[in-house]
């Protein structure tokens, strides 16, 4: 069984509760990931924040110059997300529906990297590629 610890990104930036909305954007943008776990002091998850999450309250926020939007304004408190040791197969089969397309990978409660849809497709390609047909 391949394992999400075979394909994740093990280094990420993290984003925290009280930051500000322009600093966890200069992070997500850095990344070029389309969303963030959010941690406390201890790496618990805490939340997830999304570019989808950030755009309707930045587009009220860039037009009125409000900056005091934090993550926690914008964070989804209840993120789905996976553990090193989930079944990439299982993983695909849940990603090819409405489901989000990156989870932060957890153990113990705390992040330890993230997976994204990109990832798993990779792993797909190379076990198609891997395989030997014959007629």
């Amino acid at each position: 069984m391949a394992t999400v610890s075979e394909i994740m990104r093990h280094s990420l930036p993290l984003l925290r509760a009280e930051m500000s909305i322009t600093e966890a954007l200069d992070r997500l943008l850095e990344s070029e990931l389309s969303g963030l776990p959010v941690v406390d002091s201890q790496r618990q998850i805490v939340g997830f924040l999304s570019e989808q999450d950030c755009i309707p309250k930045l587009i009220n926020a860039s037009y009125h110059c409000d900056n005091r939007v934090t993550v926690n304004d914008l964070m989804r408190k209840d993120p789905l997300t996976v553990t090193p040791d989930a079944d990439v197969f299982e993983l695909a089969r849940i990603m090819g529906g409405a489901k989000p397309k990156l989870y932060p990978v957890v153990e113990d409660g705390k992040v330890t990297g993230i997976v994204t849809r990109h990832q798993v497709m990779q792993f797909l390609n190379k076990q198609l590629q891997n395989c030997s047909i014959s007629y």
